[in-house]
């Protein structure tokens, strides 16, 4: 049967709409008429309109419409012309309410919380709830609808009630009206009581938004009699101050009506006969309702606020909040001032407010606060309280460093508000020197305090300044540095009447010395002021006498303390002259000479005479009375790899010049003179890093004197090269390095390249003194390079600064039989790519320009099967730079596929935020079904092209998309490995084809899981399973028991509906909870409703890791698969091996010494930790495990500093948990004692660390061993890395770490999962009961199950179920254990295998196997809590959502066995067999042997040491 659909487009205009039918035609006749006795008018409409508008359409009117396709046809037997009409005729009642202008509107001041319930069962229809939604929406547009004025909330029920939206859902009246507009019909049986229950255990509470002492109403629109009784939970809403308003449409029961409602009923009570006309009671209602608001409101007796409580408390403002006083309070009035003081402040704020901040007050000052509330015509009592203001926050952390003589720098922590600071310093011996002040704004917490004295100890004080205001003082003391004196006094070159003196420098920051001497037993003091040098030449001493001196170092602050020491002159009055020699002799004459004694000898007396005989002459040489000193103080200073400087001093004045020589250990002496009116010369060109002695020789006017010379040493500096090498500006065929130049001067720079990642010869250039960038071109793409850059100087080149670079990686996508994408790294300064693809078969061209901001390019239009060539050329501003060029061939030519049937948008849409995290398979499995029809089979399309564009990365690292079509039979369109570039995959949504035939919605369901979610069609372990339904009618065959085994094995599925889907058979097939997972439509054109809701809650459940089996309830994140720890990854990790675990069939991983796994945070955890959660992992402690403490698992920031973990000591034996709070401070807990202990000795443990925002517990093998107390954790980063094993000690990411074997590893989301956990994998924690369980879960013999709960409350009947032909019906319990029978006679013989017709084949003893599982276990289990509770196990029953009531079927054969009876003890199903004949004796066989083939070892070892009556019945 084919429906007419109806929509008002405007007054006056009316849409009809209806499917294609099947069969030839031509048209449709369109025929509607107003009755009754209206106008009868006529349509013609062309094939495929499939639509038509009625313009003089009068919404008060009822119409009957009629559709009539003509097919007209040639007979070929009997006629030459006939018409045949296939009629669908429709006849529909409509009433389209308007909003006339005078309708009611709810004026009140008064507010009130009102929760409508809405009778969504059977009965009412679709097109009847359509006018329920008309008649919601004027009833919402009645009441001024907001947070603080008038909250509405709705919820609808059948056989269950559920909520639409809560009070506190819509904080406009728009809102609510969309979401009236949108309201979904639900479908099901009446049970009133159950709703009116529900609402008031659910609606009219303070976590759904209902106010205290606000009135409240419930208004009430059903259409019929309650299955249920109704008057016990009406007066519990009464008694609980709700007034309640009944609707009764159509066949609603008046009595009942009466019995629901508030009194008295003439107000309370409205019953129409049909729904066309609910809009006459809009009216009265609504003015019914404003009224009772209104009274209610007036009852409410002005109560004062209450619980005061103050809040966010500074120097200068507190919060002062408080709960809403009861009834309709205009504002509070808020009168403060300090204790004991008259003047009164007030602040005045709005009803809905109940809080507000008390500014400007006087720091460390008790206030008194009275609360007022303000009703229109009275005012409360006072709600009264105080609080004292805190003093003024003053600076934290003062200290005090880099100290010197006369400075010293102070630090502190800002003061949080503070205008500015001030600081006085001054020291506290000094009463002459007045104390100093300096002051700075609020950005500066660090200063310089200078011109301090030496050797004085300062206060240096802090306040905080708020205004004028100052804040109590930091104060702090410290004492500057005394003035260095000079270092280690030496004496040499005494004689009898000098010495010369040497010292160690004192600092750099001396500006000269003072010598002073005297005699020891003298009092006469000399002194001499010299510059920066540390020797001095003390002259016309006496001789043979004891001097004391003293040596002062001058600063700009004064001298130092002295450096004392002595010497004692020689005891030689006169020394005598040395070097005797005679020269120039003649017949007459002979030159005498001889070397000075000492600098201050005044003459010299000569005597001669004959050797033989002769008169002895003497002579006293007055030539000699001018004394020569020579050089003294010799240094060197202003090194440079090329020169230095000689400076010296004299004290003589006649000096004709000064001969400089220098010379190094490999080089001759070179000689520089200089005149004699200078006292410093500068050397060069020397070599550089060399080692150079010195002499400065005087020349007199008699020549050289050697004697006076002076000798030192000076070193050349050594070549310096450039710094800070850096690689910018990476292209796919060049990058650029710079520098810092060195701070000499350079000939110019070497740089020198070579490929590191690829064989290749090493390349070199030059570039200028000037030059301190270089741009590198023809490198290879993709390609890791060294770079060293050396200085050179004339005299030689600088040690080599070396970095490396690497060139950008460009390639290719999405190449397809006719087309192919280039995909490449943006260049920061491009302003165009030109980018180029060249068939290397023809060589023809394409060519285009694009943006510089673009980094990606498809062609269209190619050959299949052809290699291109594409190159992309950068153009910056006018230049364009070279081109970067790559290859690639065309798929083959595939076989021909429809075209599309729609235009493709333009760009590919963009990813939604939501969605940038998903990673998931993601099905959708579409209907495709006649009746569909092409025009909605397109929306459709269009829905699935809009949904899968909102997802972000598409294949194996992101989502992988996979689309069914069925009808009859399942269709594949792709598969989830057939795409990993979203522009391809949303071609082939655009290119899917409209199928056609029936609905068998069970069938596909199970194509998708076992064709789809396979791993060799692209599934992947450990990501989410994700399967969206779309159909529009109800499945012609059973979906519930495909849909249910899906969701036990944890996929999630969401289901929509359109049209004439069934309501309850979407639930079925839909994950839990419904709200998240069903969604509903009228047509296909409203999907946009539920489009950006579907993709959210899609994206969401693509974005959680699911866990195991035994973690269904929970989401969290698998750990081991994230880190590769699985048996198909974990031969790619290195340093990781795979060994046996707990049992044989649980596999660990051993991570060896140093292997230090790791894994991006970004991968691991892209939204960072959740703030509850639990850290699960089973682990053993290894012989060869370090005892220094290691990281078990750990998250470190970008600079490897842990962010949270668990350490463990192997020494110490010790656990500890560690994190940053919400306040960014580092906080850790750490638990010993014997049951931590435990984890040390070399065995596996199951260690569960549940976080919370207070706690931290730790439970080991399932036992809770400690809990400590911890803040909320901060948020953490995700741009470091997750490690596993790594050594406390370790200070970079390639460091070390611990071994030890790991098998779990999971963090569940929830903080409960530690006290669920059963620790099954653990071999001393599991029973021979245990062990069978799991292994029958492995191995599929048997379904896990939750544990049972307590009986719940009996529910209401349940509706009308299919006959028992069509759905079998679950086995009976076993019955009572039998009489033992008697022993029957010896079996045939067996040899060899077993025959068919001899024993149960192996599937057979497969089942039995599933049997004995599933009775050993519910007999060890019911025992077990028997024990532990003390009553006896008892039967859950478990109610499916219930549906529409089913037709009758024909009467059934008798069912199976019905209500479960008490536990009898386990045995084999079925009755004993008779007795068999004689036969000959056989080797021994039984079905236990057969059924022991099936579990593994260790359960064998384990049943030979049980009793056989355990697995015997």
């Amino acid at each position: 049967k084919i429906r007419l659909r109806f929509k008002v487009l405007s007054a006056g205009r009316l849409l009809v709409s209806w499917k294609e039918p099947k069969g030839e035609y031509d048209g449709y006749k369109f025929i509607y008429n107003n009755e009754p006795g209206g106008k009868t008018s006529e349509l013609q409409i062309a094939r495929g309109e499939n639509k038509a508008i009625i313009k003089d359409f009068n919404p008060g009117k009822e119409y009957s419409v009629k559709v009539i396709a003509d097919n007209v046809f040639k007979s070929i037997d009997m006629w030459d012309c006939a018409v045949i009409r296939f009629i669908l005729s429709f006849s529909v009642s409509l009433f389209i309410s308007h909003n006339p202008v005078d309708q009611f509107v709810c004026t009140t001041s008064s507010i009130a919380d009102i929760v409508i319930l809405v009778d969504g069962s059977w009965s009412i229809g679709r097109i009847n709830f359509r006018l329920v939604r008309m008649f919601l929406e004027n009833l919402v547009s009645a009441f001024d609808v907001g947070m603080d004025k008038t909250r509405i909330g709705l919820a609808q029920y059948s056989g269950d009630p559920r909520i639409e939206w809560h009070l506190n859902g819509f904080s406009t009246k728009d809102a609510v009206i969309d979401a009236v507009k949108n309201l979904p019909y639900k479908g099901g049986n009446t049970l009133t009581g159950l709703a009116l229950t529900y609402i008031l255990e659910n609606s009219f509470k303070p976590e759904s938004g209902a106010r205290s002492n606000v009135p409240k109403i419930g208004i009430l629109i059903t259409d019929g009699k309650s299955q249920d009784d109704v008057i016990p939970p009406a007066q519990s809403l009464r008694s609980a101050g709700v007034e309640l308003f009944a609707i009764g449409v159509k066949n609603a029961d008046e009595n009942e009506l009466k019995a629901i409602a508030s009194e008295p009923e003439e107000t309370h009570v409205y019953n129409v006969a049909d729904f066309s006309i609910m809009s006459t009671i809009v009216d009265g209602l609504t003015s019914k309702v404003c009224d009772g608001v209104e009274q209610q409101d007036k009852e409410i007796i002005p109560s004062p606020p209450q619980d005061l409580v103050t809040s966010e408390v500074t120097a200068h403002s507190f919060r002062v909040s408080w709960t809403h006083a009861p009834g309709s309070v205009e504002k509070y009035r808020v009168v403060y001032h300090p204790t004991g003081a008259d003047i009164l402040e007030e602040i005045v704020v709005g009803g809905t407010k109940n809080s507000v901040v008390l500014q400007n007050l006087n720091s460390l000052t008790e206030y008194e606060i009275a609360v007022f509330a303000v009703y229109r015509s009275a005012a409360s009592d006072a709600l009264r309280g105080s609080e004292i203001t805190l003093a003024l926050p003053t600076v934290r952390d003062l200290k005090v460093y880099d100290v010197t003589d006369n400075s010293m720098r102070a630090h502190w922590r800002d003061a949080e508000g503070a205008s500015g600071y001030m600081i006085l310093y001054a020291p506290l011996s000094s009463e002459t020197t007045d104390e100093r002040e300096l002051r700075v704004d609020e950005s500066v917490t660090d200063v310089e305090l200078t011109g301090l004295i030496p050797d004085s100890e300062y206060t240096v004080t802090v306040y905080a300044m708020f205004g004028e205001e100052a804040s109590d003082p930091a104060t702090v003391q410290e004492t500057t540095m005394s003035l260095r004196p000079p270092r280690n006094l030496r004496v040499t070159e005494a004689d009898h009447s000098s010495v010369r003196l040497n010292w160690d420098a004192a600092s750099s920051k001396v500006k000269g010395y003072r010598v002073m001497y005297m005699k020891t037993d003298g009092v006469q003091t000399s002194e001499v002021d010299l510059g920066p040098v540390t020797n001095v030449f003390l002259k016309n001493l006496l001789p043979l006498t004891e001097y004391t001196v003293a040596v002062f170092a001058l600063y700009d602050a004064g001298q130092s303390e002295a450096l004392s020491g002595g010497f004692t002159t020689s005891e030689t009055l006169v020394p005598a002259p040395f070097s005797l020699m005679t020269s120039e002799v003649t017949s007459e004459s002979f030159r005498v000479s001889w070397s000075h004694p000492a600098r201050d000898v005044v003459l010299y007396k000569m005597t001669w005479s004959p050797t033989e005989a002769g008169e002895e002459r003497e002579v006293i040489d007055l030539y000699h009375l001018v004394v020569h000193l020579g050089v003294i103080n010799l240094w060197v200073n202003e090194e440079t790899p090329f020169s230095m400087q000689v400076n010296w001093e004299v004290l003589d004045s006649d000096v004709d010049q000064y001969k400089v020589t220098y010379v190094s250990a490999d080089r001759t002496e070179e000689t520089v003179l200089v005149s004699g009116n200078r006292r410093s010369v500068i050397l060069q060109p020397l070599l550089s890093d060399t080692r150079y002695k010195i002499t400065v020789t005087p020349f007199y006017a008699n020549g050289e004197s050697t004697a006076l010379a002076m000798a030192s040493t000076g070193k050349t500096l050594p070549l310096s090269g450039p710094s800070n090498l850096r690689v910018s500006d990476e292209w796919y065929n060049r990058f650029r390095v710079s520098w810092d130049s060195p701070q000499f001067p350079t000939v110019g720079y070497r740089v020198i390249y070579k490929p590191i990642s690829v064989p290749g010869p090493a390349l070199e250039t030059f570039v200028g003194d000037d030059v301190n960038t270089l741009l590198i071109l023809n490198l290879l793409s993709d390609t890791e390079y060294s770079v060293q850059v050396i200085a050179s100087y004339t005299t030689g080149s600088s040690q080599p600064l070396t970095s490396k670079g690497k060139t950008l990686h460009t390639n290719l996508d999405a190449v397809l039989s006719s087309s192919m994408c280039a995909q490449w790294q943006p260049h920061r300064h491009a302003t165009v790519y030109r980018v180029v693809i060249e068939s290397l078969l023809n060589g023809q061209k394409q060519e285009v320009r694009v943006g510089g901001g673009a980094s990606r390019e498809c062609f269209f239009n190619l050959s299949p099967d052809t290699q291109y060539k594409i190159s992309v050329y950068s153009l910056l501003q006018d230049t364009e730079g070279p081109a970067v060029t790559t290859m690639a061939t065309t798929a083959p030519t595939q076989p021909p596929t429809a075209p599309p049937t729609t235009i493709p948008p333009p760009t590919i849409p963009p990813a939604k935020e939501v969605c940038k995290a998903a990673k998931a398979d993601l099905a959708f499995l579409v209907d495709g079904s006649w009746s569909i029809g092409d025009d909605n089979f397109q929306k459709i399309i269009r829905f699935l092209y809009s949904t899968t564009g909102a997802l972000d990365v598409i294949g194996p690292e992101g989502t992988q998309v996979a689309i069914v079509q069925f009808s009859d039979d399942a269709r594949t369109e792709f598969k989830l490995s057939s795409y990993s570039d979203k522009e391809a995959l949303l071609d082939a949504v655009q290119r899917i084809t409209y199928k056609g035939g029936n609905t068998k919605t069970g069938r596909a369901i199970n194509h998708v899981k076992e064709a789809i979610f396979a791993e060799d069609t692209g599934a992947r372990r450990g990501i989410p399973k994700v399967l969206v339904v779309l159909t529009d009618g109800r499945s012609q065959d059973d979906v519930n028991k495909i849909s249910k085994e899906m969701q036990t094995e944890g996929y999630i599925i969401f289901a929509i509906g359109f049209a004439d889907a069934d309501y309850g058979e979407l639930v079925n097939i839909a994950s839990k909870p419904s709200e998240r997972h069903v969604f509903f439509v009228d047509d296909l054109d409203a999907f946009k409703k539920i489009e950006e809701q579907l993709i959210t809650f899609v994206c969401e459940a693509a974005t959680i890791v699911i866990l195991d089996i035994y973690l269904l309830s929970f989401a969290g994140f698998r750990m081991m698969e994230m880190f590769g720890l699985v048996e198909k990854h974990y031969s790619s990790v290195q340093g990781v091996s795979m060994e046996p675990g707990t049992f044989n069939s649980y596999p660990c991983y051993r991570l060896h010494k140093d292997a230090l796994v790791s894994q991006p945070t970004r991968y691991l955890h892209p939204e960072g930790l959740p703030s509850d959660y639990t850290i699960s992992m089973l682990f053993r402690i290894l012989p060869e495990t370090p005892q220094e403490p290691f990281a078990l698992w750990e998250i470190l920031d970008k600079n490897n500093e842990p962010l949270v973990g668990i350490i463990l000591d192997n020494g110490g034996k010790t656990l500890t948990f560690f994190n940053y709070d919400y306040k960014g401070e580092f906080q850790t807990v750490t638990f010993e004692g014997s049951e931590i202990k435990k984890i040390f000795y070399g065995s596996f443990h199951k260690l569960h660390v549940a976080i919370s925002k207070t706690a931290a517990k730790v439970v080991i093998d399932c036992k809770t061993v400690g809990e400590k107390s911890i803040n909320a954790a901060g948020n953490i980063t995700i741009d470091g890395v997750e490690v596993l094993g790594r050594m406390v000690r370790s200070r970079g990411r390639r460091d070390n770490s611990a071994p030890f074997q790991l098998q779990m590893f999971d963090i569940v989301c929830s903080t409960s999962w530690a006290s669920r956990d059963k620790c099954c994998e653990l071999p001393g924690l599991v029973s021979y009961i245990q062990y069978i369980s799991i292994f029958c879960i492995s191995h599929n013999l048997i379904r896990p199950s939750g544990e049972i709960g307590p009986p719940g409350p009996q529910g209401p009947p349940g509706p009308q179920g299919p006959n028992g032909l069509s759905i079998q019906g679950s086995p009976g319990a076993p019955g009572e254990k039998g009489e033992k029978g008697e022993i029957g006679l010896p079996g045939p013989q067996v040899r060899g295998n077993i025959s068919p017709g001899d024993m149960q084949s192996q599937a057979a003893v497969r089942a039995i196997a599933r049997q004995v599982c599933e009775q050993l276990i519910q007999s060890h289990l019911s025992r077990y809590n028997s024990i532990l509770n003390q009553i006896p196990s008892q039967s859950v029953s478990v109610r499916t959502v219930p549906g529409p009531p089913g037709e009758s079927g024909r009467p059934g054969p008798p069912g199976p066995q019905g209500e479960q009876g008490p536990p009898g003890r386990p045995g084999f199903p079925g009755a004993s067999g008779q007795n068999g004949r004689p036969g000959e004796r056989g080797k021994h066989f039984n079905m236990r042997n057969n059924l022991l083939e099936f579990l593994p070892l260790q359960l064998k070892v384990k049943q030979r040491s049980c009793s056989y009556n355990n697995v015997k019945h």
